[in-house]
């Protein structure tokens, strides 16, 4: 039979491993908004309309197909702009603060959980506006997230 030591040990390392799966997780996604937010910005929101129309064509009767149509086909400029914008400063900060983080930077991890939960906010203000499962999958990772960064910074603070 295990000891309470053994048993709390490894539950420690199933908690650091989901940590880093978190902030690797951060980072790539940081990167994915990087990139879509330079595409945002560079494609023509006619080009935009003409590529999602071509990309869900198959799903005529798929509620995401619809969904991504129609946000396209009200795109206008300044929208697209801030959009553009949004993801390119939300790419930078996660990457930014995933890479400190990775790191071993301790002041990136109080950052981190501020900056996480003031996204988690907005994402519920929108969530109460109009409600998206992926949505709200994103927000329930993200909560994880900062539990698990606020478990790690206790620990690493606490380490001599």
């Amino acid at each position: 039979m295990a000891s309470r030591g053994a048993v709390k040990q490894g539950r420690e390392t199933i908690y650091h491993r989901l940590f880093k799966i978190g902030i690797w997780l951060k980072g790539i996604d940081g990167i994915l908004e990087i990139i879509g937010g330079i595409l945002f910005l560079i494609v023509s929101p006619i080009a935009l309309n003409r590529y999602v129309r071509f990309i869900t064509q198959r799903d005529l009767h798929n509620w995401f197909g619809e969904g991504l149509r129609h946000w396209a086909a009200n795109l206008h400029h300044g929208s697209k702009l801030i959009g553009g914008a949004y993801l390119l400063g939300n790419g930078v900060i996660k990457i930014f603060l995933a890479a400190g983080i990775l790191r071993g930077k301790l002041w990136c991890y109080p950052v981190a959980i501020v900056i996480i939960s003031l996204f988690i906010c907005l994402q519920i203000v929108r969530l109460s506006i109009r409600f998206s499962v992926p949505m709200l999958t994103g927000t329930v990772i993200d909560i994880a997230i900062v539990l698990l960064i606020m478990r790690e910074y206790r620990r690493v603070k606490s380490t001599p």
